[in-house]
């Protein structure tokens, strides 16, 4: 298996936002733009992989700025680590007004891709080869949300019944709930 550079695999979707993207308030639905992040992760870990690949986790999504109807969004994405069979996607998330030329950044998130082979198995995937200071430190963060997200698995599976105790408790005051059963 040879390994590929970042560079490689690169991919950016523009898409124009058309009214029926557009939420109650006007703006531009979040589950529309959660949809083309997952369409770009797709694209970009696919090529890497040069296999077919299924979305894992999504870390990071804020939505920074609103986006407008009329706007072009582009999507840029990366692979920004890679494991054993899996893959960390970057998407770096921009909004242009075309009438004025005014761009602005509206989100940056992470997406977990694992390859999986024609039986629907998980498939190694090729390595990544580092050409600058950049993507180093894209790889860097890439190999600790890997770990967050790990971590974050790890503590929601293990319920929440470890962490209800006096402690606990405690920790709940001033907070916006009443508790209104006996432990």
């Amino acid at each position: 298996m040879k390994n590929k550079t970042v560079s490689f695999s690169e991919t950016t979707i523009t898409e124009l936002m058309i009214p029926s993207y557009a939420n109650f308030s006007g703006k531009i639905h979040g589950g529309i733009l959660l949809s083309l992040m997952d369409k770009v992760a797709f694209a970009c870990s696919a090529k890497h992989s040069e296999s077919y690949c299924v979305t894992v986790s999504v870390e990071g999504v804020e939505f920074i700025q609103p986006v407008e109807v009329g706007e072009l969004v582009s999507l840029m994405a990366s692979i920004n680590y890679v494991g054993r069979t899996s893959m960390i996607v970057g998407i770096h998330i921009d909004s242009m007004n075309p009438k004025t030329g005014e761009t602005k950044h509206t989100n940056t998130c992470y997406f977990t891709m694992v390859a999986k082979d024609d039986l629907g198995k998980t498939k190694e995937v090729p390595g990544l080869i580092i050409e600058s200071h950049d993507q180093l430190k894209k790889f860097v963060e890439g190999k600790a949300i890997k770990k967050m997200s790990k971590s974050k698995r790890e503590l929601l599976n293990k319920g929440i019944e470890h962490y209800i105790d006096k402690n606990f408790l405690e920790n709940c005051k001033g907070e916006k709930c009443l508790i209104k059963f006996e432990l």
